[in-house]
C-alpha cells in the first residue's frame, strides 16, 4: 500500500482479533481476513434519476468483487440534484456536495484501513467529488458511472432537462403555450441516468475514461442497459486485480493524463465545469496544473463532436458511433493524447485503443450530420472553452465560445445581485438586445457555493436572446448552458473583485477570440470605486455553507478547501 494503513493490518494477527470480531459479524469467515477488502462507495438516491439506478449496480459489483477474490464493504454518499435545485438557494450546496463526497469517501476508506475503493455516482458532483478522494488517498481505486439518462421525445425532436428550462424561457417570452411547455417538462427525463447531453457528469465520465481510472466505454452507456451493470462487474475484477499490481491513483492520475482528459473534453464540447473540477482533482494528486493550460489546450484540440448543448445528439448517440474510445483514437493519431499513460488495467492508452479505426464508422442520426465528424471536417477548428482575462477577471474566466453568432459584444451593463433578481428581469421583459448581464456575488465565498446560471441563460435562450445579450458571473453555469456566457469570474465579487464594482449602464466588453473581459473604464476611476467599496456581510455564520464559505479557494484554483492548511 501508499502508506500503512492496510487492512491486513487490522484482519491478520491475534493482536487484532477484537477488530476480526467485528467483521465477523458482517459475514467474514475466517478464510476471508487473508483477502482484500475494498469499499463500494454507493451513491444511490431516489433524490435523483441520476443517482436511483446505482444501487442494484452496487450489488452487481459487490458479487463481481467476492467472486475475483475480495471482500466488498458497502457504504454511502450523497448527492445533491443540480436540476431540482437549478435556480434555488438549494443551488448553494452543489458545489459543497463535491467536498462532502471527497471528504465522506476519504473518512470511510481511510478509517477503516480498506485496500482499495470502487467508487458509483451519477449527477454532476458525483464524479469530481469521487476522483478528489482517490487522488487525496492513492489507495487502488476506480470509478464507475451510473450511466446516462435515454432521451425523451416529444414533436419529433429529443429532449433533455435543459430543452424544459428553455421551455420556461419560451412560454414567458410568448413563443409557447402552456400545454406545449409541460408536454416538454413531462416527457423530458424518461428515466434512470444522469442528464443525456454533454452537460457536466457525461463530460467527467467522459474525461474519467480518458484519464483511465475508468474502463473504456463505460463513460457514455445508458443507465438501464445491461452493459452497464456487466460494465461494473468487470470494474470490480480489475480493482482487485490492480489490488493485486499495488497500481495507485497517482500512477494513472498525472499531468499527461489530464492532459488526456481535457483533450477529450475539448473534443466532445464539455461543461465549463471540467476546468474548475480538474484544477481541484490536480490539487489532490499533486500534480502541477493551472487555469491557464485550459487555453494552451483549447488551441491545439479541434470540436468534432456534435453534442447537445450546442449541438444536435446525446450521449447514448455518441457511444452508438465508437463512444469516447473512438474519439481518443482519432486524437492519439493526430499526436493530441499521451498514448504511454497507464490506465487502471494496467495496460497504456495506447495499448487499449489498438484496435479501434482510425475514423469513426458511418454514425447519422440526422442524414448528412454524423455524431463524430472526420478529422479533416470538424465542428471547429479549436476547442471550445476558453479563458478570458482583463481588467473584470485579472485571475480568469471561463466561457464557451464555439458557436457563438456575435462573438465580440460591448453593451450596458445590468447589474444584480444574485441569480433570483436576474431570472425575474428576464422572465419579466426587462433585458433588451445588446446587454450584459452582470450576476454577482455568486462565487464560492459570496454565494456561497457558486451557483450554477442554468434558469437565466435558459429563460435568455427561450427569449429569442441568445446571440444578442451577453453574461457574466462569478458563479458557474450547468452544463446544458450555451451562449455568449461568462462564468468563474475571479477574482469574485466577496473579496473585491472588479466585478463587485460594476455600475449599472458601465461599458462592457466581452471578446471571445482575444480571449478578453473588460470593464470600460479608466484605471483612475477603477480604483476610485475599488477604495469606496465594503465588503458584503457574509450570508450564512453557522453550518455547512459558513464553514465552506471560510475554507474554500478561489475559482480560478479549483474552490478547494484544503489550500495553504
Amino acid at each position: 500500500m501508499s502508506d500503512n494503513r492496510k487492512s491486513q493490518a487490522i484482519t491478520k494477527g491475534p493482536a487484532r482479533s477484537p477488530n476480526r470480531a467485528m467483521l465477523r459479524a458482517v459475514g467474514f469467515q475466517d478464510a476471508d481476513f487473508d483477502k482484500p477488502i475494498i469499499g463500494v462507495a454507493n451513491g444511490y438516491s431516489t433524490i435523483t434519476p441520476c443517482n436511483m439506478g446505482i444501487g442494484a449496480l452496487a450489488d452487481r459489483a459487490q458479487v463481481a468483487a467476492k467472486t475475483a477474490g475480495a471482500m466488498p464493504q458497502v457504504f454511502g454518499t450523497i448527492t445533491i440534484s443540480d436540476g431540482i435545485s437549478m435556480g434555488t438557494e438549494g443551488m448553494k450546496y452543489s458545489l459543497v456536495s463535491r467536498e462532502t463526497i471527497a471528504d465522506s469517501i476519504e473518512n470511510v476508506c481511510m478509517g477503516q484501513s480498506l485496500d482499495g475503493v470502487l467508487a458509483i455516482g451519477g449527477c454532476d458532483k458525483n464524479m469530481p467529488g469521487a476522483m478528489i478522494a482517490m487522488a487525496r488517498m492513492n489507495i487502488p481505486a476506480i470509478f464507475v458511472y451510473g450511466g446516462t439518462i435515454k432521451p425523451g421525445h416529444h414533436d419529433g425532436k429529443d429532449l433533455t432537462v435543459v430543452s424544459s428550462f428553455e421551455a420556461v424561457g419560451q412560454f414567458s417570452a410568448g413563443k409557447i403555450d402552456e400545454d406545449y411547455m409541460m408536454c416538454i417538462e413531462r416527457n423530458a427525463c424518461p428515466g434512470a441516468g444522469s442528464c443525456g447531453g454533454m452537460f457536466t457528469a457525461n463530460t467527467m465520465s467522459s474525461a474519467f475514461e480518458a484519464m483511465g481510472m475508468s474502463l473504456m466505454y463505460s463513460s457514455t452507456m445508458a443507465a438501464e442497459d445491461e452493459e452497464k451493470a456487466v460494465s461494473t462487474e468487470e470494474s470490480a475484477k480489475v480493482l482487485v486485480e490492480a489490488i493485486r499490481k499495488q497500481i495507485l491513483p497517482r500512477d494513472i492520475i498525472t499531468r499527461e493524463s489530464i492532459e488526456n482528459a481535457i483533450a477529450v473534453v475539448m473534443a466532445v464540447g464539455g461543461s465549463t465545469n471540467a476546468t474548475l473540477h480538474f484544477l481541484a482533482i490536480a490539487h489532490a494528486a499533486g500534480v502541477e496544473w493551472s487555469i491557464d493550460d485550459y487555453e494552451r489546450m483549447r488551441q491545439k484540440v479541434p470540436v468534432i463532436c456534435d453534442l447537445k448543448p450546442s449541438g444536435r445528439y446525446v450521449a447514448t448517440d455518441l457511444h452508438k458511433a465508437g463512444g469516447i474510445p473512438q474519439v481518443m483514437k482519432m486524437l492519439l493519431d493526430h499526436g493530441l493524447l499521451h498514448g504511454d499513460c497507464m490506465t487502471i488495467t494496467g495496460e497504456t492508452i495506447a495499448d487499449r485503443l489498438k484496435d479501434i479505426p482510425s475514423e469513426p464508422p458511418a454514425h447519422e442520426p440526422i442524414p448528412g450530420h454524423p455524431v463524430i465528424r472526420p478529422w479533416n471536417n470538424p465542428m471547429y477548428a479549436q476547442g471550445h472553452l476558453a479563458i478570458l482575462k482583463g481588467n473584470l477577471a485579472s485571475e480568469g474566466s471561463v466561457a464557451k465560445i464555439t458557436g457563438v453568432k456575435n462573438p465580440v459584444i460591448t453593451g450596458p451593463a445590468r447589474v444584480f445581485e444574485s441569480e433570483e433578481d436576474c431570472l425575474a428581469a428576464i422572465l419579466a421583459g426587462k433585458i433588451n438586445p445588446g446587454d450584459v448581464i452582470v450576476i454577482r456575488y455568486e462565487g464560492p465565498k459570496g454565494g456561497p457555493g457558486m451557483r450554477e446560471m442554468l434558469a437565466p441563460t435558459a429563460a435568455i435562450i427561450g427569449a429569442g436572446l441568445g446571440d444578442s445579450v451577453g453574461l457574466i458571473t462569478d458563479g458557474r453555469f450547468s452544463g446544458g448552458t450555451y451562449g455568449m456566457v461568462v462564468g468563474h469570474v475571479a477574482p469574485e465579487a466577496f473579496v473585491g473583485g472588479t466585478i463587485a464594482l460594476v455600475q449599472e449602464g458601465d461599458s462592457i466588453t466581452i471578446d471571445a477570440p482575444a480571449r478578453q473581459l473588460n470593464l470600460n473604464l479608466s484605471d483612475e476611476v477603477i480604483a476610485e470605486r475599488r477604495s469606496a467599496w465594503k465588503p458584503m456581510a457574509p450570508r450564512y455564520t453557522k453550518g455547512i455553507l459558513a464553514k465552506y464559505a471560510k475554507l474554500v479557494s478561489s475559482s480560478s484554483l479549483g474552490a478547494v478547501t484544503d489550500l495553504g492548511l
